[in-house]
């Protein structure tokens, strides 16, 4: 997305919300359907607030809409998913970030540093990014059971690499032996 969807901060009044609609043009849509890795995107749109809590931080709550076409896992075919999402963001001017070249993630991934500006643009390809099915697949569409082994050998199966698959035959000959 370009940068024209940035809003400066300290721009922003303090006493009432700034409404935001971001419906991306036919050439952002191709740009952002590249760069997530998807076939299309199509009626893409993310509507929202931003406001202030408090005196210095903000919160951003949006609601987006999608339609994207991607592979089948499967299949190959296209699959068509509907995404519905609301997006809710808190933007802390005092919000500490561990400096450790390890640290463990908050549970809460709902709350951003506030910078000099926030950009409901970038939040819309996060939320976005975040949203859109890692396996998509197509109704009806399953994977089968792929066999392979060398000629003359019995191939090993889904079933055979269960822990427990060979007890049952393994009582049966105990029984017989009494």
């Amino acid at each position: 997305m370009s940068d024209s969807t940035a809003l400066r901060v300290a721009d922003l009044p303090q006493n009432a919300p700034t409404a935001f609609e971001i419906i991306p043009d036919k050439a952002d849509l191709a740009a952002l359907a590249a760069e997530l890795r998807v076939n299309t995107l199509r009626k893409l749109r993310f509507t929202g607030e931003i406001k202030a809590l408090g005196k210095r931080d903000w919160q951003l709550t949006g609601s987006l809409g999608a339609t994207v076409v991607q592979d089948c896992v499967v299949t190959l075919e296209p699959v068509t998913t509907r995404i519905e999402e609301t997006v809710r963001l808190t933007y802390l001017s005092r919000m500490e970030i561990p400096d450790e070249d390890e640290a463990e993630m908050p549970e809460d991934d709902s709350t951003e540093p506030l910078g000099s500006h926030i950009d409901p643009g970038a939040v819309m390809a996060e939320a976005l990014a975040l949203h859109i099915p890692v396996y998509p697949r197509k109704d009806g569409a399953e994977l089968g059971e792929a066999v392979y082994t060398k000629p003359g050998t019995a191939p090993m199966r889904d079933e055979d690499a269960r822990p427990f698959a060979g007890l049952g035959a393994l009582r049966g000959l105990l029984k017989d032996e009494d």
